[in-house]
């Protein structure tokens, strides 16, 4: 096994208080009259942030990270934060990302683009192509005009639904390609399986800009490590941990 040791409830506790963050932040903004301009700006950058830690408790999930006892309940979970995310299919992610730590890099890759073209406007075009469908753009205009239809059809709700709903929904799609799929792959050192590169940012900061998804070769190596975990797998931390990329094709996903 290559989970550190930690309690097997851990995922599911973090999952439960970022939910309870990310619900009350976005009813309370979705609500909210005449804020100022900064707290507006801290609204969108703090929703964005909890927005983008659904993706990566479902990204967990996808690994059977999330309750690693429990295989059905961490997947139905993981079903449940995609859907609240953007409206997105688990078992289409969950495919996906099977592809992409079998074949990193490689042509057949879905997060991949194309060998020698590293503009980043046509990766992230390609890499959104991989995951949006009309049945998941049917999901999320329901889930918006739900919203609008309980909190009132105005131009006050509408607008307010595009600054802290889907504009922090693009922002973290962006942040998820940038720090977690751009710049590990985009230029993969030679002749390393994972063709993954990590960033090389304090703790602290690998957290605020993508829960440590900038890690990226340590995730590949060890895909069964939670994200929060994923500093424990720096080279400074694994002198005496036993290398498993042989193992790097097996994720968990159902």
């Amino acid at each position: 096994m290559d989970r550190v040791n930690t309690s097997r409830w851990t995922g599911l506790s973090i999952t439960i208080i970022l939910v309870i963050l990310w619900g009350s932040s976005l009813g309370w903004l979705l609500q909210s009259k005449h804020l100022p301009w900064f707290a507006t700006v801290l609204g969108i950058l703090g929703h964005t942030f909890l927005q983008t830690g659904l993706f990566v408790l479902a990204h967990d999930a996808m690994h059977v990270n999330l309750v690693p006892h429990q295989r059905t309940l961490n997947h139905s979970i993981g079903r449940c934060l995609i859907l609240l995310y953007a409206g997105l299919s688990y078992d289409r992610c969950c495919e996906n990302h099977y592809k992409h730590h079998r074949i990193p890099g490689q042509a057949s890759d879905p997060d991949f683009h194309t060998e020698g073209d590293s503009n980043p406007f046509h990766w992230y075009v390609k890499f959104m192509q991989e995951y949006l469908s009309l049945s998941q753009l049917a999901r999320l205009f329901m889930g918006l005009s739900i919203c609008m239809l309980c909190l009132g059809v105005s131009i006050t709700t509408l607008t307010h639904l595009l600054l802290f709903e889907l504009l922090p929904l693009w922002l973290s799609s962006l942040q998820l390609f940038w720090f977690g799929t751009y710049l590990p792959h985009r230029h993969p050192p030679l002749n390393q399986p994972h063709q993954a590169r990590s960033s090389d940012y304090p703790v602290w900061l690998s957290f605020l800009t993508c829960y440590h998804f900038g890690y990226h070769w340590e995730h590949h190596e060890y895909p069964r490590t939670p994200w929060y975990q994923l500093p424990d797998r720096r080279p400074q931390h694994i002198d005496n941990l036993k290398p498993l990329s042989k193992h790097f094709t097996n994720i968990g996903c159902p």
